[in-house]
C-alpha cells in the first residue's frame, strides 16, 4: 500500500528544507521500504542542495547517512525481512558483479553511487510524489523523509541491538575516513599517520589510526581550531601549513625522520593531495586519497618520489562492501573498540532539520543526527 507520512523536501536549490506531507509508493522488485528513525547531514548533501555550478534536479529529497527497520520488502528480497534494523548506503553491493565478487574492489558496476539518477533503476520512476507530482530520489537513500524505498543492494542488516541514533553515521563519512586507513593505508601498530584535513571524514580517518595502533598521529589542517577536538580522536601532534615558510611536506619529514609510514588525504584539494603523497617516507609510505578533486584538478609530482618507493592509492568508501562489511562496523561499536559518539556534536528534531545545515555551513558541527521518527 503506498504510505502518507512527512519528508523534508528540497523544491529549490539553497531554498530551506520544507516538512510536506507524501506518498510513499510500494518497493517494487529487488526494493525495501524502510521506516527512517534517524538520519543525518553529510557534506555531500550540502553541496548538492546548494548546487553551487550544478543542475542538480528538484524537487528533491536529501538523505544518505541514516538507521531505520525494514517496513516491507519487494519481490525477489530474501535477506531482508520487515523488522530488521538497517542501514541505507548511498553504494551498493549486488554480490553478482565483478566488483562484488573481487577480494579487492566495493565498486559495484549496478550500484555504484549515482548523483544524476533522481528514479529508482529497476523503472525509471521515483517512489515519491506530492499531490501526484514526483518527488526526485537522492542517491538512491532519501532519507529526510520517514519511509523511503532503497534498492536491497543498498540496505546491511545490522545487529537489532544496535543504538540507531548512534549508529547512523556509518553510512558515509566516518565509514569513509575509518576504511581508508583500517582497509587501504593499513598501517602497523606503532606506525606514524599524517591525516590531511580533519573534518568528519579526516576524523574518522584518525580514529582508524588509532584502532590500528598508531603511535603518532599527525593533524594538518589550515584551522588551527580543529587540534583541540582532534585530540578526541586520537590525533597527537598538529601541523598548520600557513605557520611555516617551507612545503608541508618538508615540515613532515623534519618532525618524522624521513616521513610519515601512512598519510591519509580528506580534502579534495589537489595540492593537498601532492603535499600528502610526498611526505610519506621513502621505501614503504603509503599515502591514501580520499578527497574529491575539481574536475579540473591535475596531479602533479616527480616520477622519482614512486622511483623511491613510495605507494599512492586511492579509496572509495573506505573499500567497504555495504552489506558485507557494514555490520561488522557495528559491532565494533557495540563491542566500545569504535568511538562514534564524539562524531556526534548536534541533535535536532525532524521540524528543525534546517538547522543541521546552518551549523554545517557555519563549521560547527561534525554531525548532526536528526530524528525522524517516534
Amino acid at each position: 500500500q503506498v504510505i502518507t507520512c512527512k519528508a523534508a523536501v528540497a523544491w529549490g536549490p539553497g531554498q530551506p528544507l520544507k516538512i510536506e506531507e507524501v506518498e510513499v509508493a510500494p518497493p517494487q522488485a529487488m526494493e525495501v521500504r524502510i521506516k527512517v528513525y534517524y538520519t543525518a547531514l553529510c557534506r555531500t548533501d550540502l553541496v548538492f542542495w546548494e548546487a553551487k555550478g550544478q543542475t542538480p534536479l528538484f524537487p528533491r529529497i536529501f538523505g544518505h547517512e541514516a538507521a531505520g527497520i525494514v517496513e516491507s520488502v519487494g519481490e525477489g528480497v530474501t535477506d531482508l525481512k520487515p523488522g530488521d534494523s538497517v542501514l541505507p548506503v548511498f553504494t551498493g553491493e549486488c554480490k553478482e558483479c565483478r566488483h562484488c565478487k573481487s577480494e579487492e574492489s566495493n565498486m559495484c558496476a549496478l550500484l555504484r553511487i549515482n548523483t544524476d539518477r533522481g528514479v529508482m533503476i529497476s523503472d525509471g520512476k521515483s517512489r515519491f510524489s506530492v499531490n501526484g507530482k514526483p518527488i526526485y530520489h537522492f542517491l538512491g537513500t532519501s532519507t529526510f523523509s520517514e519511509y523511503t524505498v532503497v534498492h536491497v543492494g543498498c540496505v546491511a542488516k545490522i545487529n537489532p541491538k544496535a543504538p540507531l541514533s548512534k549508529v547512523c553515521i556509518l553510512s558515509c563519512g566516518v565509514s569513509t575516513g575509518m576504511g581508508a586507513t583500517l582497509n587501504v593505508g593499513k598501517p602497523k601498530k606503532g606506525s606514524t599517520v599524517a591525516i590531511f584535513g580533519l573534518g568528519s571524514v579526516g576524523l574518522g580517518a584518525a580514529e582508524g589510526a588509532r584502532i590500528a595502533g598508531a603511535s603518532r598521529i599527525i593533524g594538518v589542517d589550515l584551522n588551527s581550531d580543529r587540534y583541540e577536538q582532534a585530540k578526541l580522536f586520537g590525533v597527537t601532534e598538529f601541523i598548520n601549513p600557513q605557520d611555516y615558510e617551507k612545503p608541508v611536506q618538508e615540515v613532515i619529514a623534519e618532525k618524522t625522520d624521513g616521513g610519515v609510514d601512512c598519510s591519509i588525504e580528506c580534502t579534495g584539494n589537489v595540492k593537498a593531495m601532492i603535499q600528502a603523497f610526498e611526505s610519506c617516507h621513502d621505501g614503504w609510505g603509503v599515502s591514501v586519497l580520499v578527497g574529491v578533486p575539481h574536475s579540473d584538478a591535475v596531479f602533479a609530482t616527480h616520477p622519482i618520489n614512486f622511483l623511491n618507493e613510495r605507494t599512492l592509492k586511492g579509496t572509495f568508501f573506505g573499500n567497504y562492501k555495504p552489506r558485507s562489511d557494514l555490520p561488522g562496523l557495528v559491532e565494533m561499536y557495540l563491542d566500545k573498540k569504535l568511538e562514534l559518539d564524539k562524531f556526534i556534536t548536534h541533535e535536532v528534531s525532524f521540524a528543525d532539520i534546517n538547522k543541521s545545515f546552518d551549523y554545517m555551513i557555519k563549521g560547527e558541527s561534525l554531525r548532526t543526527v536528526i530524528k525522524v521518527s517516534d
